[in-house]
């Protein structure tokens, strides 16, 4: 079995954004020489996402109007912002859009359907943080 580890780090300029990493989890499951196994994607923060959807801008617009119908940035609204932190809205996004995906890797690529994307979404941005991806296989 082999396996290849990284890290792919992001320090969006804005609190929210999507970012399709699609380009990068596939060069790196090429780089692994997995022909047939599995790729994890997992965001190692617990303000941000990673979710499988299209790449359309009006999409992503609707989730971010949709996310912040769900839980509005408003700082006085959340009982956790009284540790002195400002993001409660942030992780209560995470939650909706998730914190993973696993996609099968087949004939050495990654095995989507139809449109099939994989982002990284930010809802607490203007600071480093890291994704996870994990290709295990033969």
């Amino acid at each position: 079995m082999k396996s290849k580890t990284e890290y792919l780090t992001f320090n969006t300029s804005t609190r929210r954004a999507f970012i399709n990493i699609t380009p990068q989890v596939a060069k790196i499951v090429a780089e692994s020489g997995v022909k047939e196994g599995l790729c994890l994607v997992n965001a190692m923060h617990i303000s941000a996402s990673v979710f499988i959807n299209d790449d359309e801008s009006g999409l992503h617009q609707d989730f971010d109007r949709w996310l912040e119908k769900l839980a509005p940035y408003s700082p006085d609204s959340y009982l956790h912002n009284r540790t002195g932190e400002d993001n409660a809205d942030a992780h209560l996004k995470r939650q909706v859009m998730g914190r993973e995906v696993v996609v099968a890797i087949t004939n050495g690529r990654l095995d989507f359907g139809p449109w099939e994307q994989i982002f990284y979404g930010e809802f607490d941005g203007r600071r480093q943080k890291r994704v996870l991806v994990k290709v295990i296989g033969e």
